[in-house]
């Protein structure tokens, strides 16, 4: 494609990508999907052609528009470009590029800010789900400078906190898509969830790992990668998302107890390399995970008191907090984050 696209590039969360407005991208989705993967440089290692960094989590996009859903303000459908393969998905959420819809949506003209803080309600097309997002809008416009700080990224910038609510089976069909809290697969106890993010839990221990170890030494760790890759094959059509060789789903998770007075750690694996931080949506599931009775997750965490539960998830470089409100059943109901994102870029595109 010789023209150039209208885009701007964010950093949301700990992620970074390109944001589009979904009608100037080819209405085709298989001209849209050729399109994305020339603009990131895909397939390659290095994506030396394109915009990405090399990285799944500065491989991504977010196309935005203006929803017809009633007390919907955006629809936001989040696509996964994969480095090295020309593989584009919608198979899951991102809660990380999430936190720069709404800045995005507002500098687009899709919604208008109203007062020094701007909620915005988006729907979340991958998995049907409905997040808020209040930004930081003084004078109308927003504003990406503040003194907010998140781990994993430097420095600080305004406030974005995410409410996120009825997410529970949004991929899945289920919380706990088999019904139990523990399935046993390849020896290993492992809890199969989905609270916005499909995941498989289960203690670093049981496949020969701390679950304190640094994000190199995991991807180094072959033999322990094709353990987990063995699990999350067969937990796939477990989880009700069918044959996963070829998806970016369920994550994995190796949960261990906290080190530095959090909840629990965590070290995630997208699905097949470490990640640097956790994904924001992979957070809350491994949050809800820790509330499961009889869960391994349950078993090495820290858990407060009381029906609002402020559940510190540690991972290799800090920590993110999900602040869970439970029902009168004592199950979770809503799911708050707070994050973060900055405008990096604004302008075309090419391919």
């Amino acid at each position: 494609m010789s023209d150039g696209i209208r885009c701007m590039w964010m950093r949301g969360g700990t992620s970074k990508g390109g944001f589009f407005l979904a009608d100037d991208l080819p209405a085709d989705v298989a001209a849209r999907d050729a399109f994305l993967l020339r603009v990131m440089g895909s397939p390659d290692p290095r994506q030396i052609d394109g915009m990405g960094g090399a990285d799944p989590l500065t491989s991504k996009v977010a196309v935005v528009s203006r929803s017809m859903r009633e007390g919907v303000d955006v629809d936001y459908l989040f696509l996964q470009i994969f480095v090295d393969q020309a593989i584009v998905t919608d198979a899951q959420n991102c809660g990380n590029m999430l936190a720069g819809v709404g800045p995005f949506a507002i500098e687009r003209g899709l919604f208008a800010a109203s007062g020094e803080e701007t909620r915005v309600s988006i729907y979340m097309v991958n998995t049907g789900q409905i997040a808020v997002a209040t930004v930081q809008t003084p004078g109308g416009v927003p504003t990406y400078a503040g003194d907010a700080r998140i781990d994993g990224v430097p420095g600080s910038a305004a406030p974005i906190p995410l409410e996120f609510r009825d997410t529970a089976g949004s991929s899945c069909g289920a919380l706990l898509p088999t019904g139990n809290a523990v399935d046993m697969i390849e020896g290993v106890a492992c809890t199969l969830i989905d609270n916005g993010m499909p995941c498989v839990v289960f203690k670093a221990g049981d496949v020969g790992a701390t679950g304190y170890e640094d994000r190199d030494t995991l991807d180094a760790a072959t033999d322990l990668k094709a353990r987990i890759e063995a699990i999350r094959l067969k937990a796939g059509p477990m989880m009700n998302l069918g044959d996963v060789t070829e998806k970016s789903v369920p994550k994995m998770m190796l949960v261990a107890p906290p080190a530095h007075g959090g909840a629990v750690t965590v070290r995630s694996f997208i699905p097949h390399r470490a990640h640097a931080t956790i994904g924001v949506l992979g957070a809350v599931s491994v949050a809800t995970a820790c509330l499961v009775e009889g869960s391994p997750a349950a078993e090495v965490a820290s858990i407060p008191d009381g029906p609002r539960k402020t559940l510190s998830v540690e991972h290799p470089t800090g920590e993110m907090s999900c602040v869970l409100e439970l029902d009168a059943a004592g199950q979770v109901a809503t799911a708050a984050l707070l994050r973060t994102a900055r405008k990096l870029m604004d302008g075309e595109v090419f391919a």
